[in-house]
Formats: structure tokens, C-alpha cells, sequence
């Protein structure tokens, strides 16, 4: 098969688009021919070495952790899809491997793709729409009637985030540059935020519950939008930057220790809940988030696709942070 790989970390000049073998399929995998596949932050991350102190995938390495494609078969214990079903999942980071022409997925973490998408809409959701679920349904328990904050809204998790919280029946703020204004207001956002011309812990004060993506120098902000007895969700934690800074171990340690600090200030000054989240692989939950875009609840927002081969503009594209919605790479014949 054709895949993008690794052979060790680096910039974005170290992927090679080459061929590879076919992955082992388990008694549990399902087997899927990849037509597109998804490209997060994370992915970079891993790529540079960021996380290689927590992760440490087995060179040559096949990242991505979002995908859409068509079972190709299953394991002796897999029941529940057959061969041509079109699906969608988000391998957990220990079975990465959707940069890639064939991927072999625990058939825990697979869901059937919703009918109205293309394989391109479809690979932009799993791993962002798992994180805003996780964020937003499982740990941060959001009510109806109550205010959420989601930090940079016009980014894959923050996109699809605005929309599930207000299919939730929250009052929802969020915040971007002044150009992705407009595009929070169509995506639900009540009270849309142009962070470089407000204070957003000034116009969303009393929030029930903050979605931080932006990482330890937003914390104290964070802290001070939240009312007291609220949740502050952190999805970054600032780790690629402790690395380049002190090293992957120290680099480590450091976020650790900061994270922790933080729940336990949150606690002690405003009894607020400090929770650092990373997305569950969970094909139960994405099965949910399918059935919430077949009825027009969330829909799914692509900055742009590249070939296979451009990986490494991709990379480079989502590193510079300026993308609205997701980045996909199209394995389409």
C-alpha cells in the first residue's frame, strides 16, 4: 500500500510518501481502504517529537488519527460491519495509521459514516468532534440554559464545539480574529468575540464552563471568565513548548506540574473544576455525533484537502495556525 511515513522526528520535510506494508488485522480490527483522512495539531506535534516522552510510535511511522473509507474485512469476532460498509473512526494514538491507502482499526472505535457526506466531510470530524463531545457531554456535563466559552471557535475542535453546545441549548460565546466572526455567528455563537479587540473574560463573564484551547497562558483568563463551582476543560496543555524549551522529560514533568497547580488553585480560590481532557476513541460516541449531522445539528466546516503526497504542505499549513475548520488529505483513486 501507499502511505505517508516517518522515519524520525522533524519538521515537515521528514515525511516520504512511499510504499509500506499492509497493517495486521486482529480477531477485533476491521480492515479500511482509506479515502480520506483527517490532518489535526496533534499529528505535528508527534511528527516534531513534542510528545515522544508520553508517545513513542515504532519508526517507520504511519501518523493520522482521523479517516473515512470502506471496510475492506473484518476480523473472526467482528460482526457488526461487513466489506463495503462506509465508515469513519479516530484511532486511539497507540493505532495511528491513516495516512495511508489501508488502515486496520479496533472495531471499538469505527462508526458508520453519516450518509449525507462525502468521505473528505466525513474524515475532517472524528477526532474533533470526539474532543468537543468529550468536553462539552462527558466531562464538562453541559446544561441546558447554561453559558459556555469556546476558545478559537473558527478551529476544528472550536467549529464543531460552538455547534454541539448550541444543539445542547447553551447561551454560547466564542472567540476569533475579527474575519472569523461571521463564521461563528452562522455556525450558532451567540455573543461572537473578536479576541484581539475584547477581553473575552470581560464579555463572557460567569461562564458555567470554559473550552481552553489555547493553552497555560490563557489559564488565569480562563479562570477569571468561569463563575465559581464552574469547569474549565484543557485541551492544550503547552507541552510541544516545555519540550523545545527543557527537553522531552523535564519538558514533561513541567506541564505535569503546572496542570496540577491549576487544579489546585481552580479549587481552592473559586471551588472550580480544572480538567485537562484528551478525546476517548469511541465508536459508540462518534455512532452519536453521525445520527447529530444526519439531522442537521452539526455539519462539518473543511479549510482545505491536499493529495497524499501533500503531506508535508499540510503539515506545514496547520502549523501556521491559520486554517478555519479542519485540514484533510484525500486518498481517492
Amino acid at each position: 500500500m501507499l502511505a505517508a511515513r516517518i522515519t524520525g522526528y522533524g519538521d515537515s520535510s521528514v515525511f516520504r510518501v512511499e510504499d509500506a506494508p499492509e497493517p495486521h488485522v486482529g480477531p477485533r480490527d476491521v480492515l479500511v481502504r482509506v479515502r480520506a483522512a483527517g490532518v489535526n495539531p496533534v499529528d505535528a506535534k508527534i511528527r516534531g517529537g513534542a510528545q515522544r516522552a508520553v508517545m513513542r510510535p515504532p519508526m517507520p511511522a504511519i501518523l493520522g488519527m482521523d479517516l473515512a473509507g470502506d471496510v475492506v474485512r473484518v476480523g473472526a469476532q467482528v460482526t457488526d460491519f461487513a466489506p463495503g460498509d462506509k465508515v469513519f473512526a479516530s484511532p486511539s494514538h497507540r493505532r495511528m495509521g491513516a495516512y495511508a491507502e489501508l488502515a486496520s482499526v479496533d472495531v471499538s472505535e469505527l462508526a458508520r459514516m453519516p450518509a449525507s457526506l462525502s468521505y473528505v466531510e466525513a474524515a475532517s470530524l472524528p477526532l474533533a468532534a470526539l474532543t468537543a463531545w468529550d468536553a462539552l457531554v462527558r466531562r464538562g456535563h453541559l446544561e441546558r440554559g447554561q453559558r459556555v466559552l469556546v476558545q478559537a471557535g473558527a478551529g476544528g475542535v472550536g467549529t464543531l464545539a460552538i455547534q454541539l453546545a448550541k444543539h445542547l441549548g447553551a447561551e454560547v460565546f466564542a472567540t476569533a480574529s475579527a474575519k472569523n466572526l461571521e463564521l461563528l455567528a452562522e455556525l450558532g455563537a451567540d455573543h461572537p468575540i473578536d479576541y484581539n479587540a475584547e477581553r473575552y473574560e470581560e464579555v463572557a463573564r460567569g461562564c458555567d464552563l470554559v473550552v481552553d484551547c489555547l493553552g497555560p497562558e490563557h489559564f488565569d483568563r480562563a479562570l477569571e471568565t468561569v463563575r465559581p463551582g464552574g469547569r474549565v476543560i484543557a485541551l492544550t496543555t503547552g507541552l510541544p513548548e516545555a519540550v523545545a524549551q527543557r527537553g522531552p522529560w523535564l519538558g514533561t514533568l513541567a506541564v505535569g506540574l503546572t496542570l496540577a497547580r491549576y487544579a489546585l488553585v481552580s479549587r481552592v480560590r473559586k471551588g472550580v473544576r480544572f480538567i485537562p481532557m484528551a478525546r476517548k476513541s469511541d465508536g459508540a460516541a462518534l455512532a452519536e455525533i453521525a445520527a447529530l449531522v444526519e439531522a442537521g445539528a452539526v455539519r462539518p466546516v473543511v479549510d482545505s484537502v491536499f493529495p497524499l503526497r501533500d503531506v508535508a504542505r499540510a503539515h506545514d499549513r496547520i502549523e501556521a495556525g491559520r486554517s478555519r475548520g479542519k485540514l484533510v488529505l484525500s486518498l481517492a483513486a
